[in-house]
């Protein structure tokens, strides 16, 4: 993961470049970016470990993202009139950069003095009601204005339809930051474009997949993650029980955020997610000073450096078992299509907490292991494993 004395260190142009190659390369995710970062030092010698990594996981040919690409969305990103910023800069959001996979880049456009504002996300349905929209427009413009000892605070979202949508309107005047599934100069849906040209010029729009990138359904939970990790707390206003917006009030109790629910009328479908997370313990929200109260009694970004410093400290220790092949068939047969805690794979293994992470780090980088929300991963079977632990 991150290392403190990695923290709000200017990259040099060449690092920079070592850094989009290294994230944008095969199976490389922002958990493995940053392991990869931790044990070699350097994007670059990362890069240069990857080939043979991957085939101790057990994959023959490894394909490093193309130098050609890395001058391609370079280029792009200057025509977008977007800037890249690593988690190491100091213009890279605090918030979000003391969260367990942090993205390694992002790219921003607009007022990027706003990512270090403190910011709440108001999240809930595409299909909202009319109430609905008009109570987040309103709860946006509100809660950026701020009270109970806070100043502005900037309305954090995913520019998607109903909620979203009035969520950035009633932050506009205040600073508002749209987190795009797709690139940062593609506008999803089409019909936000002009809410989109407004975030620019008054806000500020951020993504992480490479400019030009067109949104598709499994980019929209990883861009979640992201609204949760940039929040020092999620509202969900409305949501259907399987609403992506509960997918980021997950992702923000995961990072040790407040979630919030406004709560909606029983019969309504839309209520059922946001009564569903009251009843489960989030703060009944009926007016922003149910938010600003709340926040005010919390020391947000020291417990997220806290959970951040314990999460590196378990994984500090560098040394590796001598048998460490006996450790890669043990871990492998642990492994299973059913996703598993990775503290969990520790306590059922002889094999210390560096050689767990080595071995997953190899298996990911082959293409063979897949890594869930909460620390957990699977194993990515082929035809004939499945069919072996179905008989099993």
């Amino acid at each position: 993961m991150i290392e403190s004395h990695h923290f709000k260190q200017e990259l040099t142009e060449q690092e920079r470049r070592d850094w989009l190659r290294l994230i944008r390369s095969e199976n490389v995710g922002p958990v493995t970016f940053h392991r990869l970062l931790s044990k070699y030092g350097s994007a670059s010698s990362a890069l240069d470990a990857l080939p043979e990594l991957a085939r101790m996981g057990g994959k023959i040919s490894y394909r490093l993202y193309p130098e050609r690409l890395v001058d391609l969305e370079l280029e792009r990103l200057i025509a977008a009139g977007a800037n890249l910023v690593a988690s190491c800069e100091k213009g890279y959001p605090d918030s979000l950069r003391f969260t367990v996979g942090a993205p390694p880049l992002i790219s921003v456009a607009g007022n990027t003095h706003l990512l270090q504002n403190d910011s709440i996300a108001i999240v809930g349905a595409r299909n909202a009601s009319a109430n609905g929209m008009g109570f987040a427009r309103a709860l946006a413009a509100d809660i950026g204005k701020g009270g109970y000892g806070h100043n502005n605070l900037v309305i954090v979202s995913g520019m998607a339809r109903g909620i979203d949508t009035a969520a950035h309107q009633g932050g506009l005047r205040t600073g508002t930051i749209a987190v795009l599934a797709g690139g940062v100069d593609v506008v999803y849906p089409r019909e936000n474009q002009k809410l989109y040209s407004e975030i620019r010029d008054q806000g500020v729009v951020v993504a992480e997949m490479a400019v030009g990138t067109k949104p598709t359904a499994r980019m929209f939970p990883v861009r979640n993650r992201i609204i949760a990790g940039l929040s020092r707390g999620v509202v969900v206003v409305e949501a259907s029980p399987r609403s992506g917006s509960l997918i980021t009030a997950r992702a923000a109790l995961e990072q040790g955020r407040d979630v919030f629910a406004v709560p909606g009328t029983p019969g309504d479908p839309r209520a059922r997610g946001t009564n569903g997370l009251i009843r489960d313990g989030a703060i009944l929200t009926e007016s922003a000073s149910d938010v600003l109260e709340a926040l005010s009694e919390t020391n947000f970004l020291e417990q997220t450096k806290e959970d951040l410093f314990y999460y590196n400290k378990l994984e500090s220790d560098d040394v590796i078992d001598s048998n460490i092949d006996q450790a890669r068939c043990a871990i492998k047969e642990l492994l299973g299509n059913s996703s598993v805690a990775v503290d969990e794979l520790v306590r059922n293994c002889q094999f210390s907490i560096p050689t767990v992470h080595a071995v997953l780090l190899e298996l990911e980088l082959a293409g063979r292991l897949e890594r869930h929300p909460g620390n957990r991963v699977c194993l990515i079977l082929k035809a004939n494993e499945t069919e072996k632990q179905s008989l099993s």
